[in-house]
């Protein structure tokens, strides 16, 4: 169960890697192009205006990318985050109700194997059966947590599932006495 988490982590993990180093090595050109746009922004800036008010303006400007840049990048994570969080929601919720189910299903039987092997054999079942008649509502309220967790069909209509017609009703599927 846990091999292919791992897996899955492993193959994520490196494709993630693999995405950003083909992303670097695709960005450093225009890195070094974007150092010398800039030296020649900053040369005419100071033929223009001057020493001083040239690195002024540049700073100004090169402050305002930032920020610019980091509304973006700051946007762009939120979306992320928030399509994760969803799809993170699904997943857990799926897990948790298969696993669920199979704890549920299991556990009587589990239960009843580990009495009969008891030493006591039938009279720790008869021990055991007076526990639960003494807690019945322990037991009632468990078996409701239990049935919150039990996996229902999705019985949803998907876009795959729903047929589309013609608007007049001329479909081939299911023809029509009225036509147009």
């Amino acid at each position: 169960m846990f091999a292919g988490l791992i897996n899955q982590a492993k193959s994520a993990a490196s494709h993630l890697f693999l995405k950003y180093v083909a992303r670097v090595s695709v960005a450093v050109p225009f890195v070094i192009a974007a150092g010398f746009a800039l030296a020649a922004i900053t040369v005419m800036l100071v033929e223009r205006f001057g020493h001083v008010m040239a690195y002024w303006l540049v700073a100004g400007g090169l402050a305002l990318v930032g920020v610019i840049a980091t509304i973006v990048v700051s946007v762009k994570e939120h979306e992320a985050e928030v399509v994760e969080q969803q799809a993170t929601k699904a997943d857990t919720q799926e897990l948790v109700s298969d696993a669920t189910a199979q704890v549920i299903a299991q556990t009587p039987v589990a239960l009843l194997g580990a009495v009969m092997t008891m030493p006591g054999g039938a009279a720790g079942a008869l021990s055991a059966a007076r526990l639960l008649g003494r807690n019945w509502t322990l037991v009632v309220l468990l078996v409701m947590i239990g049935a919150l967790f039990w996996p229902t069909e999705n019985t949803e209509n998907t876009d795959e599932d729903v047929v589309m017609g013609k608007p007049n009703g001329a479909d081939d599927h299911m023809p029509s006495t009225l036509r147009h």
